[in-house]
């Protein structure tokens, strides 16, 4: 490939990686001008946000594996196109259903093209100085995405319709086609792997009967029939998962990567943090705007200089983790998150953005932390199991990021209504369900602190750069 190809090939994957992390964001601030558009409850606007995630995180391992055998190059491009239109879908969406839809579908183009994409980096920049070169500016372009979302979501929400929140993916999507099609090498990737349908089928159905169960529990009653039924589907469904993967030959999963102490360790801060995390920032867009009374563009505006920190941070943290140990730097990262949501809980009706700021930003320098997680994790494996392992981070990153959304706004929705019972009036009602929900987010953020001191305790060996997601730190 020519030295002009391989940096428009750089430029393809970044813009491509720029739009899904946008588009992971960029929602949050626009969903009470969403709620009042379409006429949308709680649970509606939740699936806004948790059929992107569900169905990202359930067939990005599917994904990775067309990618062997299809090639980078067709399934990147597959992917594209597909979250370009559905972008487009989801702009012109005029009921919940569509958009809705539209979203998934968006998720079904980013599972396929973001394994690819981090496939296609290496493959393309071979030496490791330029390699990476490459990898610090993909994860530029991507903090810069987390930086643009909120406030891009405030932006056009307040001045145009909602729906540019997508449309604008358009033009950005076809561009980004053209430039891959010309720039990516059409060469295929030199091992073909089984898709394990079992194991993708399985492990999608228990996600799906998780998370309807979870959203939909207040709705139908916890202990009905059908939320029974769809919480008995989904374990019969994990457990069926696990039996396949264990006497499949080529898995989707390999389960004994969870013998590791440092791997195991490493999903469960993860999950942890994504858990505690990913629900907050939903119900703070709203808090911003329903009790503190910001325009969409000031409460988008309000996440930028935390992700500034954040990418300021992130910069800086290799170095940090590799004087104190990863063990201590992601506790502590883990540790000042925690203390952040819990500080923000105290503010209440009568703050302003001076009082939420410096939580904010010790949020950011907590968040900046934990990016060498990844990297050490991977490091410290053999490296033919890097890809998976890397596959099950990501997905468990996605997986229990969309389980704190369900499970926290359920406890928001649960406590709100005790509230609107006792005679509150709605906004004190849903500031109490908030601040409530934020101390018991905060307290699983800081579970993970004793996890990862004693799971991601290692040998002082050289980490490995890796092409890490970690930067991706909002919940759609």
């Amino acid at each position: 490939m020519s030295e002009s190809r391989r940096w428009w090939a750089l430029a393809a994957v970044s813009l491509a990686t720029f739009m899904t992390y946008l588009d992971n964001n960029v929602v949050n601030v626009a969903l009470p001008t969403i709620q009042r558009s379409l006429g949308l409850g709680l649970a509606g606007l939740e699936w806004i946000v948790s059929s992107y995630i569900l169905v990202f995180a359930g067939l990005m391992l599917v994904g990775g594996r067309l990618a062997d055998v299809y090639g980078r190059r067709r399934v990147f491009l597959a992917g594209l196109a597909v979250f370009t239109a559905a972008s487009l879908a989801a702009g012109l969406a005029d009921t919940s259903t569509v958009l809705i839809a539209s979203r998934a579908l968006q998720g079904v183009g980013a599972a396929l093209l973001t394994p690819a994409a981090l496939a296609i980096l290496p493959a393309t920049f071979p030496d490791p100085r330029e390699r990476g070169l490459a990898v610090g500016i993909w994860s530029a372009v991507s903090a810069l995405a987390l930086a643009l979302g909120p406030v891009t979501g405030g932006v056009i929400s307040e001045r145009w319709h909602w729906g540019w929140i997508y449309l604008i993916n358009v033009p950005v999507g076809l561009a980004t086609l053209a430039m891959a099609g010309y720039a990516l090498d059409r060469r295929r990737s030199p091992v073909a792997r089984r898709l394990d349908r079992a194991g993708l089928g399985t492990s999608s159905l228990a996600l799906l009967a998780l998370t309807y169960g979870l959203i939909e529990g207040e709705r139908h009653g916890w202990t009905s029939g059908l939320i029974m039924g769809s919480f008995a589907v989904a374990a019969a469904a994990a457990v069926t998962f696990v039996i396949v993967e264990s006497r499949t030959a080529d898995p989707m999963i390999d389960l004994s990567l969870f013998r590791s102490r440092l791997f195991s360790g490493g999903v469960a801060a993860t999950g942890l943090w994504a858990f505690g995390i990913f629900g907050i920032y939903f119900f703070t867009a709203l808090y911003l705007q329903n009790v503190l009374g910001f325009s969409p563009t000031k409460a988008g505006a309000a996440f930028v200089p935390m992700a500034l920190v954040m990418a300021f941070v992130a910069a800086v943290s290799g170095p940090v983790a590799a004087r104190v140990g990863t063990h201590r730097a992601v506790a502590g990262g883990l540790g000042l998150m925690a203390l952040a949501v819990l500080g923000v809980s105290s503010v209440g009706s009568g703050g302003n953005l001076g009082d939420l700021m410096p939580w904010f930003v010790v949020y950011g320098v907590g968040a900046g932390l934990l990016v060498p997680l990844t990297a050490t994790i991977l490091g410290l494996l053999p490296a033919e199991r890097e890809g998976v392992a890397s596959g099950v981070l990501n997905v468990s990153r996605e997986v229990f990021g969309l389980l704190g959304v369900t499970v926290l706004g359920a406890i928001v929705s649960a406590r709100q209504a005790s509230e609107l019972a006792a005679g509150s009036a709605p906004l004190p009602a849903f500031l109490t369900a908030y601040q409530f929900t934020l101390v018991i987010a905060a307290v699983v953020v800081a579970v993970g602190v004793p996890v990862s001191l004693w799971a991601l305790r290692a040998p002082r060996v050289p980490v490995r750069p890796v092409a890490s997601p970690e930067p991706q730190l909002v919940a759609s």
